[in-house]
Parts: structure tokens; sequence; C-alpha cells
């Protein structure tokens, strides 16, 4: 028999909650300081060029905005279908979600190159493109996200969540399938003209969220001293694993469909056996750290009940996200273009050319500011809104628990050993 868990703020008033606010802080003004570096001195300072476009800002931000959506994914399960033991931790899921998209779209404003820019962005639709679409999904998603949240810690509202649920479900597909899609539409680059993108992008943010989640559901209760049982994380871990096994699948089936066409050998080639960094990432990275081992880990029988193995599961699993993310957004720009199909190109604006990247440390703490600026949204959100059930013990969200009966296999030993002393004083006088 489980009880309603009582949502609750942390206490947030520890020395070691203020100095993990405080690096996280200090990580956003890193970031702050390296976007005004870029912005004062121009991208040349940079490891991008006019090859090269996107870079490791762009990978962060993907990253975050994908697993933002995933994120959503607990939430959605207690909602949409109706999964109880989920329902304590929707709103912690919804925080998330609209944390991450936060921390990604920062990275994406500041690097911008100018401010601008924010303006004509903002003014200035072309609504062929599927960046225009995007700006309204992820507006879209902040304020449907919002209002779902509000009804579920809205207790005279708490009945239309499940509406709101379903139509934040919807949003979020949608949203990552124009994530995807801004890879997918683009004909010119052999490595993304695939209509996969779409589905892929959706099963990488179910289990990069999902990952993402874990880590910062365990970190919240082990920090706050708060009990976390063994039901949900092994759940969580198992859902964990078939997400990796999807995203594994789904990566199998583009470059087998790419290598089917004889246009794409070449960047899949360049990608799987060429040799260089990008392949090292994809076999290592991706496939191995990221996909191989948190199976293994999630699915052994001896580590998938431990919820320092779930932990290590996750965290591989977002480091194989980042080296996916990354071989898929530069190594796709690294490849030549291909100008004019059946002949060698050369000329002085490098035509023919695998490009050269290295990331600049600018670039990489921009980045890693949009991390923490999600993470410290997330840590002072706990600290002044109920977002954390009080307990998440096996007694509360288990169905299927039952207490041992330890009280009454004492109880019963005490009566037997009462009745043995009982038939020993009685059998005493007769011998």
């Amino acid at each position: 028999m489980t009880s309603k868990p009582i949502l609750q703020v942390i206490d947030g008033d520890s020395a070691g909650y203020f100095t993990l606010v405080g690096w996280f802080a200090l990580f956003v003004l890193a970031g702050l300081g390296a976007a005004w570096y870029m912005e004062h001195n121009g991208h040349f300072v940079t490891g991008m060029s006019n090859q090269i476009v996107w870079g490791t800002p762009h990978v962060f931000a993907v990253f975050l905005i994908v697993a933002a959506s995933g994120a959503l994914n607990v939430a959605s399960m207690a909602s949409v279908f109706n999964k109880s033991a989920y329902k304590p931790l929707a709103p912690l899921s919804a925080l998330l979600a609209l944390a991450l998209l936060a921390g990604g779209l920062a990275v994406l404003v500041l690097d911008l190159g100018r401010p601008d820019r924010l303006i004509v962005a903002m003014t200035t639709y072309n609504f062929k493109s599927i960046f225009a679409w995007n700006i309204y999904l992820y507006t879209g998603f902040f304020f449907i996200v919002g209002v779902y949240l509000w009804l579920m810690m809205e207790r005279r509202m708490v009945r239309y969540s499940k509406p709101a649920g379903l139509f934040a479900f919807i949003w979020r597909l949608a949203l990552t399938t124009g994530t995807g899609s801004i890879f997918g539409f683009l004909v010119a680059r052999q490595a993304y003209d695939a209509a996969i993108m779409a589905p892929l992008f959706i099963v990488m943010s179910f289990s990069f969220g999902l990952a993402i989640f874990l880590l910062v559901l365990m970190a919240s209760y082990h920090w706050t001293g708060r009990p976390l049982g063994d039901y949900v994380l092994r759940r969580l871990g198992k859902l964990l694993g078939v997400f990796a096994a999807a995203v594994l699948y789904f990566t199998t089936v583009q470059h087998l469909t790419n290598l089917y066409a004889s246009e794409h050998h070449g960047v899949e080639g360049f990608i799987l056996a060429g040799g260089s960094v990008y392949t090292a990432l994809f076999w290592v990275g991706q496939v191995i750290i990221g996909g191989i081992i948190p199976l293994a880990i999630l699915f052994h029988p001896v580590t998938a009940g431990s919820r320092s193995w779930i932990g290590l599961a996750s965290a591989l699993v977002i480091i194989g996200g980042l080296a996916q993310v990354y071989v898929i957004i530069i190594g796709g720009q690294a490849f030549p273009l291909l100008l004019f199909p059946g002949m060698e190109e050369s000329s002085s604006f490098f035509d023919g050319q695998v490009a050269t990247y290295a990331p600049s440390l600018p670039e990489v703490m921009l980045g890693v500011s949009g991390v923490a600026l999600a993470l410290i949204l997330v840590a002072v959100a706990i600290k002044i809104l109920p977002f954390l059930p009080q307990t998440l013990d096996d007694a509360s969200i288990d169905p299927h628990f039952k207490a041992e009966p330890a009280e009454a296999d004492a109880s019963d030993e005490e009566e037997e050993d009462a009745a043995g002393v009982g038939e020993t004083a009685e059998a005493t006088p007769g011998t």
C-alpha cells in the first residue's frame, strides 16, 4: 500500500548548497565573459571558420535543447500514460525541462555575434526556414510546460493537468522533430540530408533527458538526506537502457540507409572509417561509451539494481550523447560540400577539402555555462518552491511493497522461547 508523497522545499541553508550554487554561478559568469570576448574580438578567435560555422557552443546548445524535451518524459508518463509511480516526480521533470531549454537557448543567443541580432531574429521571420519554425516551438514549449507545471502544483487546478500533459507531450515531440529537421532539411550536406534525423533526435531526447533527470534526482536526494527507494531508480534505469538501445538502433538504420545510396559513400567512409577524430568519437564515444557499456550496466543482473552503477550509466549516456551531437554537427560540416558530382574540386576557398576545427577555450566555456545555467535554475527553484517529494522510499511509491514482518517474527520467537521454558519447568519435577 502506498501513500501520496508530500512536495516540500529543500532547506538550502548549508555551506555545501551555497558552494554548489557558487560554482554554477562562476561558470555562468565565465560563459558571459567568453561571449563578450568573442563579440569584442570577432569569431576568428574561435575554432569556427567559413567551413565550420557551427562550433562547440552549438553542440552544447543542441544537446541541451534535445535533452529538455526528454527531461519531460517522466511527467509525460505520469499524466499521459497514467503511471502513478512517476506522479510525484512530474513537477521536477517539468522544471528540469524548462531549465535545460533555457540553458540551451542562452548559449545560442550569446553566440549570435552581436546583441542586436536578437532583435532581428525576434522581428523578422522567413517561414520557409526551419529556424523560424523553431522559434515558435521553443517559446511555445516554455508557455505550455509552464502552464502544465502550474496546473500540477495548484490543487484547485490539478484535474486539468492530464489534458495539459497530453498537449505538452505532443508539443515536445514537435519541438524535437523541428530540431532534428534542421539537419534533415539541409540537402546540401551529405551527412544531414535524411528524413530519419527527426525520429533519431526524438529517441536521442528520450535517452539524454532521462539520463540527466536520473543524475539530478539522485544528487538532490543524496545531498538533502531524503529517502530515495530502489523501486523508482530501477524502473527508470531499465527505461534508460531501452532508450539507449533505441538510439543505437536508429543510428544503425541511419548509416545503413546512407550506405545504400552511392552518393553518401564518401561521407559515410569519412565518419565511420576515416581515421579522424570524428571516427574515434563515433565508435569510442557514441557507440561504446554512450551505448554498449550503459546497456551492459543497466541490463546485467548484478549492476542493474545498484544506484551507483545506474548513476555511472547515466553519466556515460550523457558523454556519449555529447560525442554523438559533436559528430553530427561538426563532423557533418567538416566533410566538403559536393558542388559538382562526379568531378574533383579545388580552389583557394578550400573547396573539396576536409575542413579543420579545434574547439577554443571561449567556445567550451560558453557551452559549459549553458549547463551551469540550467543546473543553477533547478537548484534555486527547489529551494523556493516545493518540487521535490519529502520521501521517495519504496513504501510510498511501490504499489507492491510489503513491509518485512520483523516485529511479528520477534514476538513469535519470544513466545516459542517462553513455551520452551514452561515445558522444561514442568518436566523437571518428574525426573
